[in-house]
């Protein structure tokens, strides 16, 4: 397993009840449950020598950076067995103007859309938007670690979301180009898809929570909660985004002459009753997976290398419990915030409860931060409501100075 964050320790923790598992670099609560290993996700060499010392069978590529730039392409050169897509695959993520286009070629529903490389053309698509009664969308076309997206209620934060980061360049170079697309109303939900380049098996779905405070409110995070099931979502609503959404995407890749092995995430938007997409990334979302992890019962393990090898996707048993995690952050988060500020954890956990490390370290045997999320708190019950009153109830026993978590996560379902 390659990354350091709580969507690889959800899935380290979950693959190790099926088979032995080393994860590189890990983190303090991955080093818990499984063996860690001091090279860095960039480091490409250091990861293929590892894999042929310790004759890796699958290689699990967590975060999209090492695939933007070409690791599974690697690894698959070398024979290794790798579930994550190869570099014109990840390109779905790595840039969000491609992507767009990528939507249109394959007639996939989406929102209206203009990618520019120009403030000035942005600027003016977005008041024409505005002008015609819509509010805009602004993103980033490339990496921002989920927050390079600014949802705008006028005009004006349209205008500063541009300039912000076509010439202020708060996202570097992932600013340079920007998508400005129709806002949509209604609920968004996360589809998380393994897929093997002919076949596909979706997951369940969950909900994600991206603003940082309470009622949707504050900047865009990287996620600060989930929960699945969603009761608002039918199994019918699922088909019916892998038929419109999924299916499509594949087809259109693979007639491009691209084998896409691993995970589709499809960020989708109910409005008016109708599935649109709203992005795809290429990776297990965080925290989607912290929660949907704590679902899965058996055959992960199976399905992801099948989908490495190309062959046709097992079945994943699923439990019918309700899960909910909710994200401990650091204060100041997703702006400016501390590292290295002490961290308590209770160790008497109840057993229906797992706490997922997203960014701690060692320092002198004590548990630090070393990110903006640090802990995802998930738990599982019969019941939503149960679930979720357990997450906070060990929520409260956590201390970090200057930590924020929402308190309503799953507070009710969409």
């Amino acid at each position: 397993m390659v990354g350091s964050g709580g969507r690889e320790h959800a899935l380290a923790w979950k693959l190790s009840q099926e088979a032995e598992v080393v994860v590189a670099p890990g983190n303090a609560g991955i080093a818990q449950d499984v063996e860690c290993v001091d090279l860095a996700v960039s480091d490409f060499e250091g990861l293929l020598n590892l894999c042929r010392t310790r004759a890796i069978d699958l290689v699990v590529v967590g975060p999209e950076d090492p695939l933007i730039v070409g690791l599974a392409d690697l690894m698959r050169a070398a024979g290794i067995a790798v579930y994550g897509p190869g570099k014109e695959g990840a390109r779905l993520e790595g840039s969000k103007a491609y992507s767009k286009e990528v939507m249109a070629a394959a007639g996939i529903p989406t929102a209206r859309f203009g990618a520019f490389d120009q403030p000035e053309p942005a600027l003016v698509f977005a008041r024409e938007m505005v002008a015609s009664g819509n509010l805009p969308v602004i993103k980033a076309s490339g990496n921002a670690l989920g927050k390079g997206v600014v949802v705008c209620n006028d005009l004006d934060e349209a205008e500063d979301a541009i300039e912000m980061m076509m010439l202020d360049r708060e996202f570097g170079d992932a600013g340079s180009t920007v998508v400005v697309e129709e806002r949509l109303l209604g609920f968004e939900f996360s589809l998380l898809t393994i897929c093997s380049g002919q076949d596909y098996y979706s997951l369940p779905v969950a909900q994600d929570y991206k603003r940082a405070l309470d009622g949707d409110r504050g900047p865009n995070t990287g996620g600060m909660g989930t929960y699945s099931p969603v009761a608002a979502v039918s199994a019918d609503m699922v088909r019916d985004a892998e038929e419109k959404v999924v299916k499509p995407v594949l087809d259109y890749l693979r007639k491009e002459g691209v084998d896409y092995r691993g995970t589709l995430f499809s960020g989708l938007m109910v409005s008016q009753g109708k599935s649109y997409c709203l992005e795809y990334n290429v990776r297990f979302g965080d925290p989607e997976t912290q929660t949907v992890m704590r679902r899965v019962n058996g055959g992960l393990l199976a399905a992801l290398l099948a989908a490495a090898k190309g062959e046709p996707i097992p079945p994943v048993s699923i439990s019918d419990e309700a899960a909910v995690t909710v994200v401990i952050a650091s204060g100041g988060y997703p702006g400016t915030y501390r590292k290295e500020v002490p961290v308590g954890i209770p160790q008497d956990l109840p057993s229906n409860v797992k706490i997922f490390h997203a960014g701690t370290k060692f320092q002198d045997d004590s548990l630090v931060s070393s990110g903006g999320r640090v802990l995802g708190i998930s738990a599982t019950a019969d019941s939503l409501s149960e679930a979720r009153l357990s997450a906070y109830r060990v929520c409260d026993k956590i201390e970090f100075a200057e930590m924020h978590f929402r308190r309503d996560i799953a507070a009710s379902s969409v």
